[in-house]
């Protein structure tokens, strides 16, 4: 089963590429992060059409998030399942081919003094209990999407100049790690531990090129999903041409049982 995760920075402005993108490379279940349209603006139509059910939790200009799924797409769930509902479109699970998958899309904390980096801070505390709530770390989990944090150093290109910002600060790195402890391992780090590999790359300075980039887009397997990962990758491919998202898709194939 090949899973994907990917920030598209608006579906309907990147219909067209995202459309394209699944034709060639079928993933099986594909997450959507930053779809900024409403429920009933979702293509839901287009995406049956290609052979996909789906699922979508969106409020119009900002947010969204996805699930298409060509293997079955089972007790969808906008929003967390314990706890208050969250203000924003960030988060929705299904079960898909087995798989309890989660997508989301963790607030960006804009900076250490802000309100919202708070709200990102609860965001993650409350993403771990729901993923408790969903499922057990011994089944089948992936965590997919936006996180908004660079796990380590590694995963951004230059960490003295990212001091004092958020996705590198201690408390979001440490509120990722207690996701990570409930029982989830980083699939594509574990499968390549050269540095270099990002998923992110701002659209100003020629970032894209002079290779100036973030590890922020992750897929987190549970232990059962992780050992039957063949393989895992970061399709830059994607990034680049005319008006592409500032995110790139990141994929996972898995084996069957």
């Amino acid at each position: 089963m090949l899973l994907a995760t990917w920030n598209v920075n608006s579906l309907k402005a990147r219909f067209a590429r995202v459309s394209e993108w699944i034709a060639d490379v079928q993933p099986d279940v594909l997450m959507l992060q930053e779809t900024k349209m409403t429920d009933a603006a979702f293509p839901a139509g287009a995406f049956a059409a290609a052979g996909y059910e789906s699922v979508h939790f969106g409020e119009g200009r900002w947010n969204g998030v996805a699930i298409l799924s060509r293997v079955g797409l089972e007790s969808p769930r906008p929003n967390f399942a314990v706890g208050e509902a969250d203000f924003q479109a960030r988060v929705v699970s299904a079960t898909c081919g087995g798989i309890v998958v989660v997508c989301v899309y963790v607030p960006n904390g804009r900076s250490l003094d802000d309100d919202h980096y708070q709200y990102k801070l609860r965001f993650l505390a409350q993403l771990r209990d729901h993923v408790a709530a969903l499922a057990d770390p011994a089944g089948d989990v992936v965590i997919g999407g936006d996180f908004n944090i660079a796990p380590t150093d590694a995963d951004v290109w230059d960490p003295a100049a990212l001091v004092g910002q958020t996705h590198v600060s201690a408390p979001e790195r440490d509120a990722l790690g207690r996701i990570v402890e409930w029982g989830v391992r980083d699939v594509v780090r574990d499968a390549h531990p050269e540095p270099g590999l990002y998923s992110w790359w701002d659209y100003r300075n020629g970032s894209f090129h002079r290779g100036w980039g973030m590890r922020i887009d992750l897929l987190l397997a549970s232990a059962s999903v992780a050992a039957r990962t063949t393989w895992s990758a970061i399709d830059r491919n994607a990034r680049k041409g005319e008006q592409p998202s500032d995110h790139a898709p990141v994929l996972m194939e898995v084996a069957a049982r």
